[in-house]
């Protein structure tokens, strides 16, 4: 029984994606874990892992295809005792691909997950997180090894047969395909293995078509064709701007107590090498005011509401395309060395295209900052599905009033964008003075 091997999703956003590269050719064996193509997603380019072991029998996608849908299927693998030349792709629809992305977060109190429906077998991205969902080939059981082929481990779960019960008739007493049919009769009324399971659709964004916008004919230019990451900007702005209705409150944070904390704390990390920004102080501060203001660590779905019970902070980070929002894990539980240590992991990894499906997705909550640019105040888009972004602007001085009396501070305008779906005026307010208290009063952060 041949095995088609789908266009897989390698992040939660991704619907097409561009096959890069092969690393087989039609004829090769494979085994299960092999690397055999590079997928070049809306973030990264990633490797995929072949689950199943066979020959190459057909590649029907060429490498350097573009806008590859995701589970239409890109090659096709012969298990043992098949004759290659007669394998070839069917017909059938596309199959329904699940996101291949790490284990999924703590479920909502409110919103318990329901359990997924059986998988069809598709390539693997490289991710630990991912691989773990791979099953390997030899099981244990009493202390023995049972040898069973991928396809005939399936076969024995849908039909209810235990392997450890049947003899094995392949190479070294290997189970194969037809010793399972032996077992169990038959497995006809077993699912089909690639029979589509439900992915939640996402609505269509209305969008003005290329040729509207030229080009001018009078003046020089360069065609260059939307690289993968900003197809996807440009489609999850324009759908952020018309289905999320954004508000603005904008706070100003004086910095001159963090900034000579700082100083401190850079003067104590100076021989371990270490060394804080302004921006790491930022995540924390967000981070303790999400726990101080859970009402503000949400994300509206629908007829629900989740209420996340930890700060997992996406940073925008600008990489050679457009940007990325890798993911400060548990930022409310960090302390400001640990944070400043992740930022700089997955910025290198950002910037080198390495980052994974686990260090970018799942977010509760954004930070934009744009300070080193000298920008002074601007409103970020929020990231959706999240409920907030935090636009963060340049720190400089200011003439402001203490005590009745003028003086000078290095002031910082913060924007706060929120789905007012999810967050009100006043909860935004609410969280926008908690981060203002940990900013002016940075030693609160250690409490």
């Amino acid at each position: 029984m041949s095995i088609e091997i789908y266009m897989p999703a390698l992040s939660p956003t991704m619907e097409k994606g561009t096959l890069a590269k092969w690393h087989v050719k039609e004829g090769d064996s494979v085994e299960s874990g092999d690397i055999i193509a590079e997928i070049e997603t809306d973030k990264a380019t990633m490797e995929v892992e072949s689950i199943d072991e066979g020959i190459i029998a057909q590649i029907t996608v060429t490498e350097g295809s573009e806008d590859v849908p995701v589970g239409d299927v890109i090659a096709v693998l012969a298990e043992e005792g098949e004759d290659v030349g007669d394998v070839k792709a069917s017909d059938r629809p596309k199959a329904a691909v699940p996101v291949a992305a790490p284990a999924a977060a703590k479920a909502p109190k409110t919103a318990p997950a329901a359990e997924p429906a059986p998988a069809p077998q598709i390539a693997t991205a490289e991710p630990a997180a991912v691989n773990q969902q791979v099953t390997d080939s030899v099981q244990q059981h009493a202390g023995e090894r049972v040898k069973a082929s991928p396809l005939a481990k399936r076969m024995a779960k849908q039909a209810g047969v235990e392997l450890t019960t049947i003899s094995g008739t392949g190479p070294n007493g290997r189970i194969v395909k037809r010793d399972i049919e032996g077992a169990s009769g038959s497995v006809s009324a077993a699912p089909a293995l690639g029979s589509a399971i439900s992915v939640p659709s996402v609505a269509p964004v209305t969008t003005v078509e290329a040729t509207a916008y030229g080009p001018h004919d009078s003046i020089p230019y360069e065609e260059k064709r939307l690289s993968g990451m900003r197809k996807i900007i440009a489609k999850r702005l324009s759908e952020s701007k018309q289905t999320i209705p954004h508000f603005y409150l904008t706070i100003e944070c004086e910095l001159d107590a963090l900034l000579e904390q700082r100083k401190e704390l850079n003067q104590t990390l100076a021989d371990s090498g270490g060394k804080l920004s302004v921006n790491d102080f930022i995540i924390r501060a967000v981070a303790l005011a999400l726990k101080k203001v859970p009402a503000a660590n949400v994300q509206f779905a629908g007829d629900k509401m989740y209420w996340y019970e930890r700060a997992d902070v996406s940073v925008a980070v600008a990489v050679e395309g457009g940007l990325v929002t890798p993911v400060v894990r548990g930022a409310d539980s960090k302390g400001l060395a640990e944070i400043s240590a992740d930022v700089k992991d997955l910025a290198a990894k950002a910037r080198d295209g390495k980052l994974m499906p686990e260090d970018y997705s799942g977010g509760t909550f954004s930070i934009s900052n744009l300070g080193m640019y000298g920008i002074k105040e601007f409103s970020a888009v929020i990231n959706p599905p999240q409920g907030a972004i935090l636009a963060v602007g340049a720190g400089e001085q200011r003439p402001v009033v203490k005590d009745g009396a003028l003086a000078v501070a290095t002031v910082m305008n913060c924007t706060l964008s929120c789905d007012h779906r999810a967050i009100d005026g006043a909860v935004g307010a609410e969280f926008l003075a908690a981060f203002k208290g940990y900013m002016e009063q940075p030693l609160t952060m250690l409490l």
